[in-house]
């Protein structure tokens, strides 16, 4: 059967900072469907350059589910597409979705990233079918396919893109957003404070870079073993609607104790900040305070950002609240402690013992397992390209469009066995 997007009629509302969303748009018009856009400030609209299909929600927040439930049913919108779930007004798009019978798409970082994004339907993170998906009904469905698990393509961007998108989406806010008075960004930070802080880390890049570097040698060289924490923004939306913690520091607290009360004494700690971190949270001075008071001194490392892969190859186990870089762990064959929900939180591969007991003595996960799991999510939901860069962009072109036209979701469609083939999403180096 064809497909096309014929009597479809997409409402995209917030996407990633830059062109993607409007790249995605002009290819789903080229298939026959029809798109409108809601913007919520100055950032939003300046990239989107079909202005007679942009509607511009420039009202007090507390008008947003009538002003979208007026929009849904104005338009005959069949289709809703954004980029994260949980911020509040996505959060209500997606009830009130739900109750008039559209489709949902939602767009988030890859949970195998960088080189994948992750498009589902309905919900990410926490929220994503995925977390209801045993791994023997993953299995079944792998039996219909048989092709192997592709090798990671090649590199989409780097994060300089990304920063860079974010500082001009976040200047247009702080300095173009007259019309939109009413607006309240999703973060506790002031649009001025966070365009701040993008300029400066753009700013710093080669200083942290040296840094970075010159600390992931100590590490490398110390001929210490050692444990390894993924932090994660404090601000990141999986880490504060999945989460048991209200802040980092309530994390750094739990590992630093079980740390001193389960790990032999020779052993080492090393803290690794994710790489967009911006000083927002006052890691150092948490870091230093818990080294002391656990009289852990000289046993503790903290690295801002960089290669995550250098640290796994030595490192003996990793903590994390519900890191997607937590999957590079477990693809390593490495033994896993999580906190929050996840969606790669199977008993298969991730560990369930106390802290402490997880220091001491951790616990080894099913391989096979997990590469039947990544191979499902391969699959599924991770689609080959990025969000920042041209190159990303194009690659995701050729296969999101129909994705998002199909009947069904990625995981029914491939459960059925009526999935599209995804040879053509393997990419040569």
């Amino acid at each position: 059967m064809r497909i096309h997007g014929d009597d479809r009629r997409f409402l995209f509302l917030q996407g990633p900072h830059g062109w993607f969303f409007n790249r995605l748009a002009a290819m789903l018009r080229a298939s026959g469907a029809e798109v409108w856009r809601v913007g919520f400030n100055q950032g939003d609209a300046v990239f989107w350059r079909d202005t007679a299909h942009y509607i511009a929600f420039d009202q007090p927040r507390d008008t947003w589910r009538d002003f979208l439930r007026d929009c849904l049913a104005r338009h005959q919108i069949t289709d809703i597409a954004l980029y994260g779930d949980v911020r509040p007004v996505h959060a209500e798009a997606i009830a009130i979705a739900r109750e008039a019978g559209v489709t949902i798409h939602v767009f988030e970082e890859g949970y195998l990233r960088p080189y994948w994004i992750t498009y589902e339907r309905d919900g990410a993170n926490g929220h994503s079918a995925l977390m209801d998906l045993t791994l023997p009904q993953m299995r079944r469905a792998l039996k219909k396919c048989d092709l192997e698990l592709p090798d990671p393509p090649a590199h989409w961007g780097d994060m300089r893109q990304h920063i860079f998108y974010g500082a001009v989406y976040h200047f247009c806010v702080m300095a173009l957003n007259r019309r939109y008075r009413h607006f309240q960004p999703h973060r506790d930070l002031r649009v001025a404070q966070e365009f701040k802080l993008y300029l400066k880390r753009l700013w710093l890049m080669p200083l942290h870079s040296l840094e970075r570097r010159i600390a992931t040698w100590r590490v490398r060289n110390g001929g210490f073993p050692y444990h390894l924490v993924l932090l994660q923004l404090e601000h990141d939306s999986s880490f504060r609607a999945h989460s048991p913690f209200t802040s980092q520091t309530e994390f750094l607290e739990r590992v630093f104790e079980g740390f001193a009360t389960g790990a032999a004494r020779h052993h080492h700690l090393v803290i690794k900040a994710h790489p967009l971190e911006d000083g927002r949270a006052p890691l150092r001075q948490t870091i230093r305070d818990l080294t002391d008071r656990h009289g852990l001194k000289g046993r503790i490392h903290y690295l801002r950002g960089g290669k995550l892969a250098q640290l796994l190859n030595h490192a003996r186990s990793a903590v994390t609240v519900n890191s997607t870089a937590a999957q590079q762990v477990l693809w390593r064959g490495m033994p896993l402690k999580i906190f929050g929900r996840a969606v790669y939180d199977k008993p298969e591969f991730v560990s369930k013992q106390p802290i402490e007991a997880f220091f001491a003595h951790p616990t080894r996960p099913d391989a096979r397992a997990y590469r039947d799991y990544r191979h499902f999510l391969l699959e599924t939901s991770q689609v080959p390209g990025g969000y920042y860069s041209l190159s990303g962009r194009r690659q995701l072109m050729r296969h999101l469009v129909d994705m998002m036209l199909a009947t069904h979701d990625p995981y029914t469609a491939l459960i059925r066995g009526d999935a599209a083939p995804r040879q053509q999403l393997r990419m040569v180096r």
